[in-house]
């Protein structure tokens, strides 16, 4: 069903970095993209040539930065940063893989993974204290653009909590849903107090046709 008075929502994930092929933790680090990261971009800027976006609004973190770029400057649009919009701060486990957090810190790791929404990861913030933050600023974005389409540039973290809010997904829910890199997430957003309705998830069909071609004799 559609909402009235909504807004559409393009939730795009950073293209991919260096840290997330590695699968080491990034957090509120500054990590650019890799060279696979901006060619992810490039497709993801190809796929939306077509579409009108009346806002480009992104995470100030570097990777979320250098993928919403494109999108603005194909539209003459100044981006936005909104440091709401940036990945969960995850404390001492920033900078680490896995297995380093098991090493170094295993009590931690064993809570985080426990996934009580209170919990605090020492250093960084907790499950609330994320998903808070993360829908009060798109609650604020839904009001501001009613009527219109805005591309939101953003992390992996922030679509999970965005997937369990549309859901009705409790924060240990299991997760079956994907966050994937320079993927489009499409959602009308109402305001008063928030309503968020996806309409598509994880399309990545720019990044697959583009590989198909580049692999085609």
């Amino acid at each position: 069903m559609t909402l009235d008075a909504a807004m559409n929502l393009l939730l795009i994930r950073h293209g991919e970095t260096a840290w997330n092929a590695e699968h080491r933790i990034q957090g509120r680090l500054d990590v650019p993209l890799s060279t696979t990261g901006v060619w992810q971009t490039g497709r993801l800027a190809e796929r939306l040539a077509g579409e009108a976006i009346d806002a480009v609004i992104s995470s100030d973190l570097a990777r979320a930065w250098m993928t919403g770029g494109p999108l603005a400057d194909a539209r003459g649009l100044t981006m936005v940063a909104e440091e709401r919009l940036r990945e969960r701060a995850f404390g001492i486990f920033e900078g680490k893989t896995l297995d380093e957090i098991a090493a170094a810190h295993p009590d931690e790791l064993a809570a985080w993974r426990s996934r009580d929404v209170d919990w605090r990861i020492p250093g960084g913030e907790s499950g609330a204290e994320f998903i808070d933050r993360v829908l009060v600023a798109l609650h604020e974005i839904a009001a501001a653009y009613v009527g219109r389409t805005v591309a939101v540039v953003t992390h992996g973290g922030v679509l999970d909590v965005v997937y369990r809010n549309a859901r009705a997904l409790a924060w240990d829910a299991p997760r079956d849903h994907l966050m994937l890199n320079a993927s489009i997430n499409r959602l009308q957003a109402q305001t008063g107090p928030l309503r968020l309705q996806i309409v598509d998830w994880a399309d990545i069909g720019h990044l697959e046709q583009a590989r198909d071609e580049l692999a085609a004799p």
